[in-house]
């Protein structure tokens, strides 16, 4: 990894384009320190204690939610825009023929539509948050104009990283809307660590549970590698050809089938539907002491986290979406056409119907060993918390994997591009 890092720095075009990257983190930081005026800080801190939701937010955003920046919503609404998209394209024939067969026009128009479903998404949500925040006396001046500006800023400001992240993606390395999440976590990655380190009341430490604690850690860390980069090999062997009096034996490779398909999706799906409805509910809760008080106090006290009908529901949330993503992202009827236009064949399996049956089973085994093993990793900082009386949360399972995946992917590009280089070299040769 450090020799090609080094190599990277020596290319001079891959040290523009990683340049290009820093420079891109360096806007990004930036953009958290702008904040928007006329805001009650103490308000605000008190609205972020009373919500989860909130604190997930903040951590995808690099910290920009607490300092309520013009990026307070960070990339959120272009995740969930890309993932509906994504969604979409499976339900109506007209976007799955667009993205199988439209090439790289097609690509664009989806695009296109991702983008403007974007905004749609950061003016609904910038909407919400503006609402709950006046409710909460966040904002001195509770004007309707001043509304309006806050909405309109802060979704100016979500689609200003979208197009960031485009720009990192074209002119950088690596996807640029992962590595602006991947900023975002490691910049709260000093403040988690300090309040990870700070156990018990008056500062005390428990050194036991903190070094039990970066032990599973570190080994949670490997599973994750091993996890991501995992595969299932499925040989695949060419049918021999006959080109004019010449007959040429068919050639052998396989299929990479990934361990874990869902990546980190499914535990943003699962966290996010398992914590809007309590942020929902404090929202339209506060200040008021009859029946929505009562329900938010019920609510937070038998599904709030670290309880365990939250953990139990996040486990299975996690697991039942990582079997539906990864029936979107593998399509194994796709594969078995492709197989049988081509015509390859699996050794011992009949091209066709039993193509697809053979490959459902062996999807049905890796996505299972993925999904439980996505829903433990879930609810493993709940775990810790209770069992060694660290804050997990600081340090949770989602960022260290969002983290790592990050680091790969990118990791994968730059060795990418330093064998095209070698082969340019070679060939100019």
């Amino acid at each position: 990894m450090f020799n090609n890092l080094r190599a990277a720095f020596v290319v001079p075009e891959i040290r523009k384009r990683v340049g290009f990257v820093f420079f891109a983190f360096a806007v990004f930081v930036f953009m958290i320190h702008v904040q928007i005026p006329n805001v009650n800080v103490a308000a605000w801190q008190r609205a972020l204690q009373g919500g989860t939701f909130y604190n997930f937010l903040g951590f995808l955003s690099g910290g920009a939610l607490q300092r309520l920046s013009i990026i307070a919503m960070g990339i959120t609404p272009y995740i969930n825009a890309s993932i509906i998209m994504q969604l979409m394209t499976i339900v109506l024939p007209g976007l799955e023929e667009l993205a199988k067969h439209g090439g790289e026009e097609g690509r664009k128009q989806i695009n296109y539509y991702t983008r403007w479903l974007t905004l749609v998404l950061a003016l609904v949500q910038a909407s919400t948050m503006t609402i709950a925040m006046r409710n909460y006396g966040v904002f001195y001046d509770n004007s309707l104009w001043f509304a309006l500006f806050v909405i309109i800023t802060m979704t100016s400001g979500t689609m200003f990283l979208m197009w960031l992240g485009e720009q990192i993606s074209d002119k950088g390395i690596g996807n640029g809307v992962s590595l602006i999440i991947f900023e975002g976590i490691i910049l709260r990655y000093p403040t988690y660590l300090s309040n990870t380190v700070k156990l018990g009341e008056g500062g005390g430490l428990n050194y036991l549970g903190l070094f039990l604690y970066v032990s599973i850690a570190m080994v949670t860390i490997v599973s994750i590698i091993f996890m991501y980069q995992g595969q299932r090999r499925v040989p695949v062997q060419q049918a021999k050809r006959v080109v004019g009096r010449k007959m040429f034996a068919g050639r052998s490779s396989y299929i990479p089938l990934r361990l874990n398909n869902a990546g980190v999706i499914s535990i943003i799906f699962a966290i996010s539907i398992l914590l809007l409805p309590q942020q929902a509910i404090s929202w339209f809760s506060h200040g008021n002491t009859g029946t929505a008080a009562s329900i938010a106090l019920f609510v937070q006290t038998w599904f709030g986290p670290n309880t365990p009908i939250y953990n139990i529901a996040y486990f299975v949330l996690v697991v039942v979406f990582t079997f539906f993503y990864a029936n979107v992202v593998v399509q194994t009827k796709d594969i078995a056409d492709n197989l049988k236009k081509s015509g390859s064949f699996i050794p011992g399996i009949r091209p066709g119907q039993p193509t697809k049956e053979f490959l459902d089973r062996i999807m049905l085994r890796l996505t299972t060993v993925a999904a439980v093993y996505l829903g433990l990793l879930a609810i493993l900082p709940s775990i810790l918390e209770q069992g060694t009386g660290v804050t997990t949360f600081y340090l949770g399972s989602t960022s260290l994997l969002i983290v790592v995946g990050v680091a790969l992917d990118t990791m994968t590009q730059i060795e990418a591009r330093l064998a095209m280089r070698d082969y340019r070299g070679f060939i100019k040769r």
